[in-house]
């Protein structure tokens, strides 16, 4: 059987494709770089190189430089550990974060499950509540002090206060625990929101037939939340303690516009990344060496405390 040959002039089928293909494939990589280089660029240079930067300098006496010469190997991190402002500073943490993350995760869960019942105007409570998120922790905590809780008798609260017969407060004159309402109150407000949201996201994906046949068998009520959707919101429920925990531990502009910048701040009202700024760049010794070494210290400290609780509720989980 006779089998025509190629007309002259005319590549076989498929070869003139290839280095059409070839060439689009080098042109969808040179757009890919040249959308996404920037932004990895941005990366290395922002964040990873300072980050490596800073664990180089943990082990140097860097005071007033960013070019070391000493090598003082462990020192720095033997200095932080055994000074009891740095150690205040960790009970700080402790302490805030007692306060925030078990209230921030009652409040975010009950608004979602209010939200998700509401029968009309749905779409606008989640906006209201979520609208904070937005807001700046520096703006915010600004209004907080020169508004709310500013201590004057003209302030929010104490004319709130002084509306009921009581006295004026100083919320933030540092004689007293109450700084604490202060700070509790900033952050609720403002993440409180965000976190409704993803509980809405994890109460969308329980099956409704779940809640029938519970209906059916009489369960109602609170009843209903803790053998439903309490199971169900397991994996989001890890997933918001593990963000709160982590949030809790990189506090800083509530506490430092809310009661560094007023002076009269006491020593147990600093958290960890407080304490570091004001060893690092507001003191008149910049010790950047001591500064960078708490970093690598609180981030080892944040792995930990999120690896462990992780293992926890996930041991909690395979026990059901």
């Amino acid at each position: 059987m006779a089998v025509a040959a190629p007309t002259p002039g005319l590549a076989p089928p498929g070869r003139a494709d290839r280095p059409r293909s070839a060439v689009r494939r080098r042109s969808d990589r040179l757009w890919f770089w040249v959308f996404v280089g920037p932004f990895v660029a941005g990366l290395l240079v922002f964040v990873y190189v300072p980050v490596l930067w800073s664990v180089y300098l943990s082990f140097f006496d860097a005071r007033n430089t960013v070019t070391p010469t000493r090598f003082v190997g462990l020192g720095n991190y033997a200095y932080l550990l055994g000074s009891r402002p740095f150690l205040v500073s960790m009970a700080t943490f402790v302490g805030f974060a007692v306060l925030i993350v078990p209230t921030t995760f009652a409040l975010s869960l009950g608004l979602a499950l209010l939200v998700a019942r509401a029968r009309f105007a749905q779409a606008f409570f989640r906006s209201a509540f979520f609208l904070p998120t937005a807001c700046s922790y520096v703006v915010a905590a600004l209004v907080w002090r020169l508004s709310i809780f500013n201590g004057a008798r003209f302030g929010l609260v104490n004319s709130a206060l002084r509306a009921v017969g009581l006295e004026p407060v100083g919320w933030l004159s540092g004689e007293h625990y109450l700084y604490w309402v202060v700070l509790v109150t900033l952050r609720l407000w403002l993440q409180a929101g965000f976190y409704m949201v993803l509980f809405l996201a994890g109460l969308q994906r329980i099956p409704t037939d779940t809640y029938e046949a519970a209906a059916l068998d009489g369960a109602t009520g609170w009843r209903v939340v803790r053998w439903i959707t309490l199971p169900q919101l397991r994996a989001t429920s890890v997933a918001v303690l593990l963000l709160l925990t982590v949030g809790a531990f990189q506090a800083f502009d509530e506490f430092y516009n809310t009661l560094v910048q007023v002076g009269t701040y006491p020593p147990y009202a600093r958290p960890p990344l407080v304490y570091l700024y004001l060893v690092s760049l507001g003191q008149g010794t910049q010790d950047l060496g001591v500064g960078s070494a708490g970093t690598v210290i609180l981030t080892i400290v944040v792995a930990l405390l999120g690896l462990g609780q992780l293992r926890a509720l996930r041991g909690r989980k395979d026990d059901a």
